[in-house]
C-alpha cells in the first residue's frame, strides 16, 4: 500500500523522512520512481497530478492534493469512487494568515507609497487612518477565510466576510451569495480574495467589482491568478479606483518579462508563496486522513466534485 509523492521534491526528501519515522510500514515513493503502479500505489500526494491516473493507478484508493487548492487537477480523469482531497495541514493556513496579515498592514498604512516616495526621493508624511476606521473584507469563509479574520481581530479592524453560502463568525458582518455581494463591497476598504477557483469565480475581480467598492480601496489576491482581470486591474489603479494591490498569483505563473505587474508602482507581486505545505504537519494529516479512510470514516479536506472545492 505505498504513498506516491509528486509535488516539489526538496520538499518531497522531508516527507520521506517524516513517513520512515511516523509510518515505517508504509512504503513512501518519489516520483518518478513509482514501482509498479498496478500493484502496491494507493495513495498520491501530487501538486499536478500525472497524466492518465486511472490508467496508471488502478489500484489508487485516495488523491491529496499537496495545497489547499485543487483548480490544478483535471475531476473529471479521476474516478468518481476516489476521493480527491485537499490540504488542511495547519501549517498552510499558519503562512496564509501571516501574509494575508502583511499585506493588509501594508496597505492599511500606505507602504507602497512609501516605496515609490523613496524612490523618488520624497519626504512626505500621510496622514494615518485608524485600525478601526479601516474596513477589512475577506472573499471565502473557508478555514483560511476565517483564520485570517481571526488575527485580523487584534487590530482593532471593523471586518466582513463574504460567501457562497451563509457562515456565521463571531464579530464578523457575514454575507452571502450573488445578491448581497454589492452591499459587501460597498462596506469594504481592504478586499481580501481567498476563493476557491471555479467557474463561478474566474474573473470575478473585475471592473464591475472594482467600482462597487469604495474609491481608493485596496486589494490582496491570495486566490488564483484567473480570479483577476488584469487590464481592470491595472485601470483601476491608474484612475485611483484603486489605490494598491498585494497579488500572490498570476496568470500565468511565472509572469513574462516585461508585464506591468512588474513595475506598476502600486502592486507589490509576490511569486505564490503566500503560504506552504509544512511537510512536518502534512505527513501528520495524510496520515490521519488514509487512517479515517480505511475506518470508512468521513474524510476532512473531501472535495466536493459540483462545487469543485
Amino acid at each position: 500500500m505505498t504513498v506516491l509523492y509528486k509535488a516539489n521534491m526538496v520538499r518531497g526528501a522531508e516527507w520521506a523522512r517524516f513517513f520512515a519515522e511516523r509510518a515505517p510500514h508504509l512504503p513512501f515513493r518519489l516520483w518518478p520512481d513509482i514501482g509498479d503502479p498496478a500493484e502496491v500505489v494507493r495513495y498520491l500526494v501530487a501538486w499536478v497530478p500525472p497524466d492518465n491516473i486511472a490508467a496508471t493507478f488502478p489500484n489508487l484508493e485516495l488523491v491529496f492534493s499537496v495545497g489547499a487548492g485543487v483548480d490544478q487537477f483535471d475531476a473529471s480523469k479521476l474516478p468518481p469512487h476516489i476521493p480527491l482531497v485537499r490540504m488542511l495541514e495547519p501549517g498552510i493556513a499558519e503562512t496564509m494568515v501571516e501574509y494575508v496579515t502583511m499585506a493588509v498592514l501594508a496597505l492599511h498604512r500606505d507602504l507602497l507609497h512609501f516605496i515609490a516616495q523613496q524612490k523618488e526621493q520624497v519626504w512626505r508624511e500621510i496622514r494615518i487612518t485608524p485600525a478601526k476606521r479601516r474596513r477589512v473584507g475577506v472573499m471565502g469563509l473557508g478555514q483560511l477565510g476565517q483564520a485570517v479574520l481571526e488575527r485580523l481581530k487584534a487590530f482593532g479592524f471593523p471586518r466582513l466576510g463574504w460567501n457562497r453560502s451563509p457562515r456565521e463568525i463571531e464579530g464578523v458582518i457575514c454575507h452571502a451569495g450573488m445578491d448581497a455581494l454589492p452591499d459587501f463591497l460597498a462596506q469594504t476598504d481592504i478586499l481580501v480574495c481567498l476563493l476557491p477557483l471555479t467557474d463561478e469565480t474566474s474573473g470575478i475581480l473585475n471592473a464591475d467589482l472594482f467600482a462597487r467598492l469604495p474609491r481608493g480601496a485596496s486589494l490582496v489576491n491570495v486566490g488564483r491568478g484567473p480570479h483577476l482581470v488584469e487590464a481592470d486591474v491595472l485601470a483601476a489603479l491608474d484612475s485611483g479606483a484603486l489605490s494598491g494591490a498585494v497579488l500572490d498569483v498570476t496568470d500565468p505563473e511565472p509572469l513574462p518579462a516585461g508585464h506591468p505587474f512588474w513595475s506598476h508602482p502600486r502592486i507589490l507581486l509576490t511569486p505564490h508563496n503566500a503560504s506552504m505545505t509544512t511537510p512536518d504537519t502534512a505527513v501528520d494529516y495524510v496520515l490521519d486522513v488514509i487512517a479515517r479512510h480505511r475506518r470508512g470514516e468521513d474524510l476532512p479536506g473531501r472535495v466536493d466534485r459540483t462545487r469543485g472545492y
